[in-house]
């Protein structure tokens, strides 16, 4: 079973986004913040990481740098899950190395799990 790290601070969408993935079949871990993004990447090592940009504490940015950084869960997929749709934060977010950036506003909660399914599989 394919596992999916959703690091998003609004609990409705983390949730909805989490019973979506589930139905498919996905085992779901769950952040609240960039901290608890990070340790929990480091435990559980997903198959894939959605990320929110605007966090308490350290901000999504932040997260997938040190994601990047540590060899251990480097090869992760990020798919940045994000309302900042600028341009900046678009580059910036696929520079840090995201497979994708997805505007919150411009997609289904089914349309993510299609893009998970895209990237990883089932």
């Amino acid at each position: 079973m394919k596992k999916v790290l959703i690091v998003e601070d609004d609990k409705f969408l983390r949730e909805l986004m989490a019973q979506k993935l589930i139905k498919e079949d996905y085992d779901v871990v769950e952040a609240i913040d960039g901290e608890d993004g990070l340790s929990k990447a480091k435990e559980t090592k997903p198959d894939l990481i959605l990320l929110d940009l605007i966090l308490p504490g350290i901000d999504g940015f932040e997260v997938l740098a040190k994601l990047k950084e540590d060899v251990s869960v480097s090869e992760i997929p990020v798919v940045i899950l994000s309302n900042l749709g600028q341009r900046e934060d678009i580059e910036r977010g696929l520079k840090l190395g995201a497979v994708d950036f997805l505007i919150k506003a411009h997609f289904t909660p089914q349309e993510i799990v299609n893009k998970v399914k895209e990237i990883i599989g089932i």
